[in-house]
């Protein structure tokens, strides 16, 4: 299973980054998709999933209605559009896969495919 993460740099407020999560070493249209993000000292959190399909999507309050995230399985790819970027988006952005029946959340009850890999800086910063 490889995730290799792109498309992050520096963007001012208000401004919008497309991330990139292209996928390889597994039945891409099998699974959910999700992108997370870690700040320095703060754990990774979810930012937005995505089914198998790609007609349910969810986002958390931080970044709805700014963010979208979608797929394209003919090309073992997820995006995520961002818009409206705040300095708080400043974060290291990462793909994976939730395994079938465990939560997207960090959590206790959460197992992914892959493994973290290094994922795409995003500054936001004027």
């Amino acid at each position: 299973v490889q995730l290799v993460e792109s498309g992050g740099g520096l963007v001012q407020p208000g401004g919008s980054l497309r991330l990139s999560c292209a996928a390889s070493g597994f039945t891409f249209s099998s699974y959910a998709m999700s992108w997370y993000r870690q700040a320095p000292g703060k754990e990774r959190e979810l930012v937005a999933a995505i089914n198998s399909a790609g007609g349910l999507t969810n986002y958390p309050d931080s970044v709805k209605g700014r963010f979208t995230i979608s797929r394209d399985n003919a090309k073992n790819t997820v995006y995520l559009q961002m818009n409206s970027l705040k300095a708080e988006d400043t974060a290291v952005y990462y793909c994976n896969a939730p395994l079938p029946g465990s939560s997207p959340i960090p959590g206790p009850r959460s197992k992914w495919l892959g493994s973290w890999g290094q994922g795409t800086q995003v500054t936001v910063s004027s």
